[in-house]
């Protein structure tokens, strides 16, 4: 094994420890936190004729015991792993999204698939142009469209009664404001490698702004890069509507609208990447809830709820250039992620009669092996 992938198994490994901390402070509040991914790839295949068959796809996925499923995206030879709800610990959601980016590439193979890419951004990875003022239509002009890829986290928490707590007492807006204040500096954690950068780029410098959807900054609100879905979802959508009563058409005759069962936040900011870290950002989410926690419990969500909205640039590079922090710099000079890992620590020690020394700060342990991950080249190139 070499001293990247030694290093990647040390940093999985102290992660898991800090999850199974951060999760039973949570639970010790009274608290379930709840995450699930989704994450965007392509792939390349010369049997242009032959189908992807993603049943079988996903029924292999089962029997590797990873609870996702994988589906067509919008654009040609584009797929989406969509997390199943099946109850899951956000440990275990980690573990299924790690074993997913692994075993997905050898699942597509023995289907034809030359290339499995799980990058940023898939370069001419289609070719089309859509109809002035359609989001569906093309028209017939051909050009070449650089895919963006996604991977996307969405959070809510439950209390002891298994209700959906974001919708109460303003916590979704304090939980989402806690992620517009902390995605800057932490962004390393979700743009692992430089071309995550270029994913932001692509609707202004290769005119695709028509096509593509993919954010461009830290926003907020209602359909930003860091959302908070209520009554309605990111199309406008009512959401958790079911139909209850059909008729002998298939058409739905009756139906029930139970929103508060699906509202989340939804972090659209990640770049799908080899390289990106699902337990890194199962702690990243857990981090933003126990402080959205901390609040609510006291009933001040609504109180410190800023009146200006958080909205900030993205860094444009791991590096800094000319005057602009890069992401490397930011997450080093930042202070939060291994505090606030270090603090929750220290408390669930004391509570299990553990003692703590300096030396054992497993938050500052943690951010060392991060930023030390980017002195080897492999991982910060793009070869």
């Amino acid at each position: 094994m070499c001293t990247a992938e030694l290093l990647t198994q040390r940093i999985d490994d102290v992660s898991k420890q800090v999850i199974v901390t951060l999760q039973e402070y949570i639970v010790s509040l009274g608290f379930t936190p709840v995450i699930h991914f989704e994450l965007e790839g392509c792939y390349h295949s010369s049997q242009t004729n032959k189908p992807i068959n993603f049943s079988t796809i996903n029924q292999q996925l089962l029997q590797l015991n990873i609870a996702g499923e994988v589906i067509p995206e919008y654009w040609h030879q584009q797929w989406e792993y969509v997390s199943l709800f099946q109850g899951q610990s956000p440990l275990q959601e980690a573990d299924y999204l790690s074993r997913a980016i692994k075993y997905l590439p050898f699942i597509f193979a023995q289907q034809g698939v030359e290339q499995t890419l799980i990058k940023p951004v898939v370069w001419q990875g289609d070719k089309g142009k859509l109809a002035i003022g359609c989001h569906n239509i093309f028209s017939g002009e051909k050009r070449a469209v650089h895919i963006p890829n996604a991977i996307q986290m969405n959070v809510s928490v439950k209390n002891s009664e298994d209700h959906n707590i974001i919708v109460d007492a303003s916590f979704g807006e304090y939980l989402q404001q806690c992620f517009l204040e902390t995605s800057k500096e932490s962004s390393l954690l979700y743009l692992p490698e430089e071309e995550a950068f270029e994913r932001f780029a692509l609707k202004t410098k290769y005119g695709l702004a028509e096509e593509l959807c993919s954010p461009n900054d830290i926003s907020g609100g209602h359909q930003g890069s860091i959302a908070l879905y209520k009554e309605r979802g990111k199309h406008n959508q009512l959401m958790g509507e079911e139909p209850l009563l059909y008729d002998h058409h298939n058409n739905v005759l009756l139906s029930e609208n139970d929103w508060q069962k699906f509202a989340r936040i939804e972090h659209r900011l990640g770049a799908s990447s080899v390289y990106y870290n699902a337990y890194l950002n199962v702690i990243y989410g857990l981090l933003n809830i126990i402080d959205a926690l901390d609040v609510f419990i006291d009933n001040q969500c609504t109180a410190q709820l800023k009146t200006t909205v958080c909205q900030s640039q993205l860094p444009v590079s791991l590096y800094c250039q000319n005057e602009e922090l890069g992401a490397i710099e930011l997450f080093n000079q930042e202070t939060w992620f291994a505090a606030s890992i270090n603090k929750v620590d220290s408390i669930v020690r004391q509570k299990n009669h553990k003692q703590t020394t300096l030396s054992e700060k497993i938050g500052d342990k943690l951010k060392a092996m991060i930023l030390a991950n980017y002195q080897i080249p492999s991982i910060i190139t793009n070869e």
